[in-house]
């Protein structure tokens, strides 16, 4: 029995040391700049939106975690974990946070956006990230952020944790609803026309909007036929009023910075 005492106090030992190991290194993501303005949370809505005391909801920048269950659709593997932990990050900071809004404030359904830190300086996006509990996204003009929140999501992919335990990159063909996807692909071929750049893979068309194309390099898009890349954002499903052809992609997904598009050879 004094054996298995041990053992079990060894293991508890070594899993406080794991816990404290991936906060330090995750504490080096993304410092906060000095003379952020404080604000009390009142509820932690899912994994990246808070709701403070004074009634703004905050949508936190740069992530997007599983979605919670709701209108009779189950929850995505590790919504609840997502939550639980943005909740206790929350807590360790005796429900204050503070925040720096993007340079872009709002989003459409009228939440602040804004990246959202603990008063030790900590960033709980990249704390996250971090920990495999959401995946990275860039959205401009709120990009400030974007190389740290990269190199936080890479140590959460490179150990295997939470989300990419198991790859969660989708080759084309399997991509079977719209919303948040990674897919991955050899480029099919590559187009550009007055509604954009279009790059083709196998049953999903990624498109850079006009309005969007000012961000990329329109040089490199058009060589990219026959390259590997992988893609992330949320994914729609094509329409048009005679039927999609014989051949034309199904899936689309818009792509909205060049962070959004990583390619492999």
């Amino acid at each position: 029995m004094g054996i298995f005492r041990s053992q079990r106090k060894a293991s508890l030992v070594g899993a406080f040391f794991v816990s404290v190991f991936w906060l330090g290194a995750a504490q080096a993501f993304c410092p906060a700049p000095a003379g952020l303005p404080e604000a009390r949370v009142r509820q932690v809505i899912d994994g990246d939106t808070l709701r403070l005391s004074d009634g703004r909801s905050v949508r936190l920048i740069g992530i997007d975690t599983p979605e919670l269950a709701r209108r009779g659709k189950p929850a995505q593997p590790l919504a609840e974990a997502a939550k639980r932990r943005l909740q206790a990050l929350v807590r360790s900071n005796g429900d204050r946070v503070r925040l720096r809004v993007g340079q872009q404030p709002k989003d459409g359904y009228g939440r602040t956006l804004a990246h959202v830190y603990g008063r030790d300086g900590s960033n709980f996006e990249a704390q996250l990230l971090s920990e495999g509990l959401g995946f990275r996204v860039v959205i401009a003009p709120n990009a400030a952020l974007a190389g740290c929140q990269r190199a936080a999501e890479r140590r959460a992919r490179q150990a295997r944790l939470g989300l990419w335990r198991r790859s969660p990159v989708l080759a084309g063909q399997q991509v079977r609803r719209p919303g948040f996807a990674l897919v991955g692909g050899r480029v099919i071929d590559v187009r550009r026309n007055r509604g954009g750049v279009w790059l083709e893979l196998d049953s999903v068309m990624l498109r850079v909007a006009p309005d969007t194309l000012r961000l990329f390099d329109a040089g490199r898009l058009a060589q990219l036929k026959g390259k590997r890349v992988e893609a992330r954002g949320w994914i729609v499903e094509r329409t048009s009023r005679g039927g999609l052809k014989s051949g034309q992609a199904r899936w689309l997904m818009p792509l909205k910075h060049p962070q959004m598009l990583d390619i492999l050879d």
